[in-house]
Order: C-alpha cells, then sequence, then structure tokens
C-alpha cells in the first residue's frame, strides 16, 4: 500500500480539525489556547505515518487531550495570580464571515457546561469530555489519560455526579428566557428597581470576570439587593456611557452583549429558572472577547 501523500495526510486532519478544537475547547475554556492545542497536535499529526495508525479519530483526540491537559495545568498556575473570578471564554453563534466553524463550536458548547466543566479535576473533565461527549470508550479514554480503565471509570462516575449535581434544576425554553432577560434588560436601562426585585432571584448570584483590566467585582457577590446596588453602581458610572447592550446568541445561548465604538465591551450570561433569574455571569476582560462578533 503507498503512503498517504502530503496532501491527503492534511486532509485526513482537517476531516477532524472541528471535534479536535471542540475537545479541546471544552477542556481549556477558551477558543484560542484550543486553536493553539490543535497547531500543536498538527504538527505532532504530520510528523507520524497515518499507515500506523488504527484509528485516526482516537489517536487525534489522544494528541488533543493530551496537549490540552500541559496547556490546563499551565493556566492553572496562572489563574492563581488572576486579579477576581475567571470565567471562560465566550464564542459568538453569529456565523459571519470567517467565524463559520466557530460558531458550529459554540452552539454545541453552552456556557453553563463550560462553567461547570471548570469545578471538575483536570482528569475528571477530561475523561468526562472523551466519554460523555465523544463516546469513547472507556480503553481508548483509558489509553488517552495512561490510567487504568477502572480508574477511568472512577473519573467518569465522579465528573457525571459532579456535572449532574451542579446542573440548574428548572431552567425555562428559549421563549421565556427571552421574556425574562428583556425585562431585564428594560429594568437595568431604566434604574427600575421595583422591576429589577421581580425579576431576580432573592438568592441571586452575580460572577464578573474583568481580569483586572476593566470594573469587575473581586469576589461574586450573592443576594438580590447587593447585585442590583452593584449592577445600577457600574450602569451610573461615567466610563459606561454611549455603551449599547444587544441580544446576541453566545455559545448557543441568549446572552446580553454590550458594545462601545470600540467593539465587544461585555457578555452577560443569565441563568433563568422559573420565572427569575438565578444567576448572571459577566465577562468583560478584553482578552477573552476575540470569539463574540
Amino acid at each position: 500500500m503507498n503512503r498517504p501523500t502530503a496532501d491527503e495526510q492534511t486532509a485526513l486532519f482537517e476531516e477532524h480539525r472541528r471535534l479536535l478544537v471542540g475537545a479541546a475547547y471544552r477542556l481549556l475554556s477558551s477558543h484560542s489556547d484550543a486553536e493553539d492545542v490543535v497547531q500543536e497536535a498538527w504538527i505532532r499529526w504530520s510528523g507520524v505515518d497515518p499507515e500506523t495508525i488504527d484509528e485516526p479519530r482516537a489517536y487525534l483526540l489522544t494528541i488533543t487531550t493530551r496537549l490540552a491537559l500541559n496547556r490546563l495545568r499551565q493556566l492553572r498556575t496562572r489563574r492563581e495570580s488572576y486579579i477576581g473570578p475567571w470565567l471562560p471564554e465566550p464564542v459568538s453563534s453569529d456565523p459571519r464571515g470567517d467565524g463559520a466553524a466557530a460558531a458550529e463550536l459554540a452552539d454545541d458548547v453552552s456556557m453553563a457546561m463550560l462553567i461547570v466543566l471548570e469545578s471538575l479535576s483536570p482528569l475528571e473533565r477530561a475523561a468526562f469530555v472523551l466519554s460523555d461527549v465523544f463516546g469513547m470508550p472507556s480503553g481508548e479514554v483509558a489509553g488517552a489519560l495512561d490510567r487504568s480503565p477502572a480508574a477511568v471509570r472512577q473519573l467518569v462516575h465522579r465528573a457525571r455526579s459532579h456535572v449532574e449535581a451542579r446542573q440548574p434544576r428548572s431552567v425555562v425554553d428559549a421563549a421565556r428566557h427571552r421574556e425574562v432577560t428583556e425585562r431585564f434588560m428594560a429594568a437595568a436601562a431604566t434604574g427600575d428597581l421595583d422591576g429589577l426585585m421581580e425579576v431576580l432571584s432573592p438568592d441571586v448570584a452575580l460572577v464578573t470576570d474583568g481580569g483586572g483590566v476593566r470594573k469587575a467585582a473581586l469576589r461574586p457577590i450573592h443576594g438580590a439587593e447587593k447585585v442590583i446596588r452593584w449592577l445600577l453602581g457600574v450602569l451610573g458610572r461615567p466610563d459606561v456611557e454611549g455603551l449599547a447592550p444587544h441580544l446576541r446568541t453566545v455559545n448557543g445561548e441568549l446572552a446580553i452583549v454590550t458594545t462601545s465604538v470600540e467593539g465587544v465591551d461585555s457578555v452577560l450570561f443569565l441563568t433563568v429558572e422559573d420565572d427569575h433569574i438565578t444567576a448572571l455571569h459577566a465577562i468583560r476582560n478584553p482578552d477573552k472577547l476575540g470569539a463574540v462578533t
């Protein structure tokens, strides 16, 4: 059998690129870092003989996972000195321009799931993603993580239990989510205290990520009154004049994207259960907004 040509080897990799970026993004919560990891995986792939690989998909997922775990360990060290809460990097679901591939990825990976995955250990996260998202058999996952199948089953079990426990219990449908979001936007824009109290759950939590660059709370804020006080304090600042909020689909879900003449200023995700907002996650760090149109 003839050895595959360079073009054929490249084509085989490109067939799996979206899959690999999706795996790396779920592990790293950063689209830019995921792209970097997949580029490293391509360098590794270009140096092997494809004829020696029985299952290219499993092989490429293994390479990508190992590279992503190495990158995750490096990132976690840096995150220890991060200013304020760290939130995942959002990706717009708007397919304009060259963003079609990213838009497909965003539709598959919700911000809510990324936030839950952030609470897992690196190995739990990798085992869960490979097993439950990409359907790899436990034997292949064990090979990818250099662990025994029994250890992998334990990792997956712990991860599943944790994910299930952290998932919102009564998430509403898209229409109800939009209605509550629009009520929140209208009340916030006019400083309507009663309107905000009606739409926020009494124990609502607000998490903001400014990365030390933009205004953000240095720790999560709990309780409707404290959240409203913080929101209205920020909205009343002179440096937010000229900002315009828009409803956009980001990571496959409705979000409030605030823009200025300089571009995207922030992305706000709302968790809506029943008739109330139970959590708000705002990403304002400009280094994380490059994948949002």
